[in-house]
């Protein structure tokens, strides 16, 4: 009995020391061994022997890249507005002996590393610069934390601003600016479109003005060379004038005939004797 107890406990003894010194590192990962607590060696992926009792598994790395979630956090612009912005960070540990032994938490430095570097390039713009500029903010902030990381053996592949906005107090005086803006627009329209038709309404009376002018130029004209025929008509006998001022009579009595206060027209027999006598009350000056 106590050989078959010693014989199995050898047995146990020599399944474990085999247990402990084959390794098995499945895809996508690392192993770091450290021999008798110190760094030895990093373990890749599949079947890898280490000396039982010596070496030890100190830490299982992956080597996927990480998809990392900076939280949000309120910056300050330089125009003292303050925004709410936050990242993405997609990182990768090319070393991970450097990721675990060159910093105590890989992932809380990196986060608090992206956040700072956030909040001293955001602080440098403006606060229209700082909500237009997500391309130049994601290149300087990859740029700024590269050479930081790559100290502890991990690569930044990418980071990406998720979101950037005003803080709900700068959010609602901006509502209320491009309100006020909107407002002194549509009164510089309105004043615009008063100032337009006054000086349409203007130069319609003006052309008119002109045009009456013309016309009453056209109308002197006229007169004048009616009065220029008429003269000329005189000097050879008083028949013209006769004719006219006979014409003019008649005109006037139709005027009169067609009133509604006119109610008889009376008309001489003799109408030249008529206007003959007009012609002679009016004396030699009217011939």
């Amino acid at each position: 009995m106590p050989g078959l107890v010693i014989t199995l406990f050898l047995l146990a003894l020599v399944v474990v020391t085999i247990g402990l010194g084959v390794r098995i590192v499945p895809q996508g990962s690392k192993h770091v061994v450290q021999r008798l607590g110190k760094y030895h060696t990093t373990l890749n992926p599949g079947l890898n022997l280490i000396i039982p009792y010596v070496d030890t598994v100190a830490y299982k790395v992956t080597t996927k890249d990480i998809v990392m979630d900076v939280p949000s956090q309120e910056v300050i612009t330089r125009d003292n507005a303050v925004i709410i912005a936050n990242a993405i960070a997609y990182i990768n540990i090319v070393s991970p002996e450097k990721a675990v032994y060159g910093v105590e938490n890989y992932i809380l430095a990196i986060q608090n590393l992206v956040q700072t570097s956030l909040r001293s390039i955001v602080g440098e713009m403006d606060l229209d610069d700082a909500l237009s500029s997500r391309e130049q903010i994601k290149a300087k902030l990859k740029a700024g934390i590269s050479d930081d990381i790559a100290d502890w053996g991990i690569t930044l592949k990418t980071v990406e601003i998720q979101d950037i906005k005003p803080s709900s107090t700068m959010q609602h005086a901006m509502e209320e600016q491009a309100a006020a803006e909107r407002a002194r627009r549509a009164t510089v329209t309105r004043a615009d479109g008063e100032k337009a038709a006054a000086i349409l309404e203007a130069e319609g009376r003006l052309e008119a003005s002109r045009r009456d002018a013309e016309a009453h130029v056209v109308l002197a004209e006229a007169s004048q060379t009616a009065i220029r025929k008429v003269a000329e008509a005189t000097q050879a006998g008083e028949l013209p004038v006769v004719y006219l001022l006979g014409e003019k009579y008649i005109e006037a009595m139709r005027e009169i005939a067609q009133s509604q206060n006119g109610k008889l027209v009376v008309l001489p027999a003799d109408l030249p004797a008529a206007v003959r006598g007009i012609m002679g009350s009016l004396g030699p000056a009217a011939r």
